[in-house]
């Protein structure tokens, strides 16, 4: 409930923009994530989890743009949830269109990987490239971020999350 409230105010601040960069991306697809928690007592190793990811971006400018970013990663019984926002920049390049992000958020993680149920901290540092295929619909064929983490009062920073999709543009 408390996501769906977030993205329906994101969408409402979206249709407020100026008309001259208002272009909206929305994004949807398969994401590999990989948790290190080193020798952590809250569960150390690493974890490979699949799963989900989904971004909606509205363009402010031609090259800037404010994303909310939602992804959900599982393996054997071990859930993670994510939901960030932040800014995007990016580049129009002959029907490729490289891009950078950086996104905090909050997250929340249950099961083996953190031995019940946990909140905390998530921010996403990365980028990747939208290749055009038709007017409105381009392919993601890789997005890549370095995942922070921030749970129990301890930081986790060797985390990788690879995404790959489709990306509509209205």
């Amino acid at each position: 409930m408390r996501t769906a409230a977030i993205l329906l105010f994101c969408i409402s601040l979206f249709t407020c923009l100026p008309a001259s960069g208002q272009r909206v991306a929305v994004f949807g697809g398969y994401q590999l994530t990989r948790l290190d928690f080193g020798t952590s007592p809250i569960s150390g190793g690493t974890f490979t989890l699949n799963g989900w990811n989904a971004s909606l971006t509205g363009g402010v400018a031609p090259f800037f743009g404010l994303t909310a970013d939602f992804s959900g990663a599982y393996k054997s019984g071990s859930k993670l949830h994510t939901y960030t926002f932040g800014p995007e920049v990016r580049a129009h390049i002959a029907g490729f269109r490289p891009f950078a992000h950086a996104l905090i958020g909050g997250g929340t993680s249950s099961g083996p990987i953190s031995n019940g149920s946990t909140n905390g901290l998530v921010m996403f540092y990365g980028g990747g490239l939208d290749i055009k295929t038709i007017p409105s619909v381009s392919i993601r064929p890789g997005q890549f971020d370095w995942m922070v983490m921030h749970w129990n009062s301890v930081t986790y920073r060797n985390n990788l999350r690879y995404s790959a999709g489709l990306v509509l543009t209205f």
